[in-house]
């Protein structure tokens, strides 16, 4: 049965398509909006922290009401990183809202999301924005979207609804319009067609309660919130529940506090009915994929899987003799707070204190996954260093070492192939399927998650960018050999000062510098990398000797080579075992785990690492 007064909409966008300028409209468009004053402020105290911090914050969950309808507006993670995520987001909607650029067309990035859509058989409605800006072709950007949609595989009857459904929008001026040219100057036409051609959740609401969690909240109050979406029945407050796990196994709870989103936030109700998107409190130690359902008649739902950690890195207190310039936050029981804090928050990591309690170790699917509970904690005021990600292996039943394999999807254009295929092969990879479409070529791969790291900045340099590069986890497989690191050497400082242009010019003759004259430097900071094999301890400091002598050039400036930047996922990526990413608000720096030379000789005589 259809349940009309409710529309579940997923939104698919690239970064910079203008998602959340579009959703603040859509918000302000509605009488229940203009009428709520508190609302009002919410929306604009959201903005605000915006244009202050240069994050979205509305990217969670929001409800609109329009004409007595209620429209839940699902987020969707970009990256395709999150993969499991998106595919967990998607299971609440019923349609999808792909938003594309007017003058760029559909981004790379944007494939990854729309095939999952495509794959859930999402009717999916087509928002064509800034079509007032310099360059917009509206015409071309539909057809391009029309062409992704044929090149992942779209059904007959998704490419007609799309071609059926496209709005052509300005989210900054507030208007949508259902051609380019039409002069509407509101957000009316969008959410008509949301409100009467959209698909309604096809759910059964006088059957037995059936809710799966799809993501999880938390709060310190409260502890854990499951939420998800109602497939049949009516959840109410103080029900008595059977919780089902992925596992199988069985418990009962009482749903204490109910929420559905109200707006930006949620508001607690007595009630969530069948199609509806609630949150629920009382049930201990929720985890995603559990569902609620009636205890004298259970209704069984697929299991939700999470892909297990494959990688963890040891987050430590910073040893750096610069630590405390740039954060506020620097000690290791603060840190270890702040992990444990996220431990409760974020059930896909896992987060474990060291036996010898020098560190905590963060086990996580990816380098980003990490990376970003990494920014998170240095827009906070912390600082730390971390070691280079280790794999996390398993023994088998004969004792035999396993290692994560990851399935890897390169889409890039045809040109392009034979080079990803090459890049494969140099890190352990194996081609397991390849298809050509038109213009572009679907590579997919069976890699060890060793050979993933550092992989994706390779492959958009042999693709020219054109290429998108996404993973997952597939399974534990037998251990592939050695995959070869980085071969060549790294410039360390050898003194605790700011460099020196004059020491720069000598030094970038022999390799590729990471910093520029002014920048403070400490002993045991990594400065550059060599040409060839092997640390070289420099002097970034050195001035030119001043003689008594002058010359015709001697007021040339020395010329330097721009130097090479790192972002926090390219650090990680970037260090060998004996070297540390230092994490502050402001930097990102690299460091040898011991900063004096002498007693870095000394312990590799110890280890006998002397002659390697």
């Amino acid at each position: 049965m259809l349940q009309k007064q409710i529309r579940n909409i997923a939104i698919i966008a690239h970064v910079d398509h203008g998602k959340t300028t579009l959703v603040d409209k859509l918000l302000k468009a509605t009488d229940a909006f203009r009428a709520n004053q508190e609302v009002q402020d919410r929306v604009l105290d959201s903005n605000a922290q915006e244009r202050e911090r240069g994050i979205t914050i509305l990217s969670k969950n929001i409800s609109i009401e329009y004409k007595g309808i209620k429209i839940n507006v699902i987020d969707t993670p970009g990256h395709a990183d999150f993969g499991g995520e998106v595919e967990r987001v998607l299971k609440m909607a019923d349609g999808a809202l792909l938003l594309v650029d007017a003058a760029e067309g559909p981004m790379p990035q944007t494939r990854f999301v729309l095939r999952r859509a495509i794959d859930a058989s999402l009717a999916i409605m087509l928002v064509i924005n800034k079509i007032d800006r310099e360059g917009a072709n509206p015409e071309k950007a539909m057809d391009d979207s029309i062409d992704l949609m044929m090149d992942l595989g779209a059904s007959d009857e998704q490419i007609e609804f799309t071609m059926d459904h496209v709005i052509y929008a300005s989210a900054v001026n507030g208007y949508a319009r259902l051609k380019p040219d039409d002069g509407n100057m509101d957000m009316y036409p969008m959410l008509d067609m949301i409100v009467n051609d959209m698909p309604a959740p096809d759910v059964d609401p006088d059957g037995p309660l059936a809710m799966q969690v799809v993501t999880i909240d938390h709060s310190d109050y409260v502890g854990r919130i499951g939420v998800g979406r109602v497939y049949s029945g009516t959840i109410h407050q103080n029900d008595r529940i059977l919780v089902v796990k992925n596992d199988g196994s069985r418990t009962t709870a009482q749903v204490k506090q109910l929420f559905t989103f109200d707006y930006l936030g949620r508001k607690e109700c007595d009630e969530v009915v069948a199609g509806d998107i609630g949150a629920v409190v009382g049930v201990d130690r929720t985890d995603i994929g559990d569902v609620y359902t009636d205890p004298d008649k259970p209704v069984e739902l697929p299991p939700i899987e999470i892909g297990p950690p494959t990688l963890s890195v040891i987050f430590e207190p910073s040893t750096s003799p610069l630590v405390g310039q740039d954060g506020d936050i620097v000690g290791g029981r603060q840190l270890k707070q702040r992990l444990m804090q996220e431990r409760e928050n974020n059930v896909t990591m896992r987060i474990e204190e060291l036996p010898d309690k020098t560190g905590v170790e963060v086990a996580g699917r990816g380098i980003l996954h990490l990376s970003v509970l990494m920014e998170d904690m240095r827009r906070e005021g912390y600082e730390f260093q971390v070691g280079r990600p280790r794999v996390l292996y398993k023994k088998d039943k004969d004792n035999n070492r396993l290692e994560p394999i990851e399935q890897a999807v390169v889409e890039c254009l045809g040109e392009y192939s034979g080079k990803v295929i090459e890049l494969f092969g140099n890190v352990g990879g194996n081609m397991m399927q390849m298809e050509q479409g038109k213009t572009m070529c679907h590579l997919e791969f069976e890699i060890p998650t060793r050979g993933i790291m550092g992989l994706k900045n390779r492959i958009l340099n042999v693709t020219h960018g054109e290429g998108v590069f996404y993973h997952t986890f597939l399974k534990y497989g037998p251990y592939e050999g050695e995959i070869g690191g980085r071969t060549n050497g790294a410039m360390i400082s050898m003194s605790t000062e700011k460099a020196v242009a004059y020491a720069l010019g000598t030094l970038q003759d022999r390799g590729t510098l990471f910093i520029e004259p002014g920048t403070q430097c400490y002993e045991g900071m990594i400065v550059g990398e060599r040409s060839r094999p092997g640390d070289m301890v420099v002097n970034v400091a050195r001035t030119k000797n001043l003689g008594n002598q002058r010359s015709s050039t001697a007021d040339i400036a020395v010329q330097l080579t721009p130097p090479r930047t790192f972002t926090l996922e390219e650090a990680l990526q970037y260090i060998m075992d004996d070297e540390l990413v230092e994490v502050t608000p402001k930097h990102v720096r690299m460091r040898k785990r011991i900063l004096n030379e002498i007693e870095r000789r000394k312990w590799r005589v110890r280890h006998g690492l002397v002659n390697k």
